[in-house]
């Protein structure tokens, strides 16, 4: 009976002791994952969209969600038209399908707002800003 309650001690200790380290401190490529779960979503991801977008008025920010949502903007040199937009960040890893931009178009006519289609590219352009800002924002995480 004596010997169980020794083997049961040492089968229960003995995963224990693998979870010490000697060396405590993190390596820069573990800071700079393309992994990051302190927000709930990436961060990179997160960070680069508020840059990507950050000259539009914002109506809500949820980092643990991962939404963006920004009012209406008129861009000064395009008369008569306003976009839109909102950004969801879907994963924790820094991937392309991790990211979904919704855009919405309207321009005045007679007076009132009409919505209109938005260019398929436009979407994606400002997609592609946005990963490609959260990839250099990783990338300089793990050279600095």
């Amino acid at each position: 009976m004596k010997r169980r309650i020794v083997l049961a001690a040492m089968i229960l200790i003995t995963p224990l002791a693998a979870c010490g380290s000697k060396n405590k401190r993190p390596r820069t490529a573990d800071l700079a994952a393309s992994r990051t779960t302190t927000i709930g979503i990436n961060s990179y991801l997160w960070r680069a969209a508020l840059d990507t977008v950050g000259f539009m008025p914002l109506v809500q920010t949820d980092s643990n969600g991962g939404v963006i949502v920004t009012d209406w903007y008129a861009n000064p040199n395009v008369a008569g038209e306003r976009m839109k937009l909102t950004i969801t960040i879907l994963d924790q890893d820094l991937r392309a399908d991790a990211l979904r931009v919704a855009a919405s178009r309207q321009v005045q006519q007679s007076g009132a707002w009409i919505d209109v289609p938005v260019q398929a590219a436009t979407v994606q352009k400002l997609e592609d800003i946005i990963l490609t800002k959260a990839r250099d924002l990783r990338r300089n995480a793990i050279a600095g």
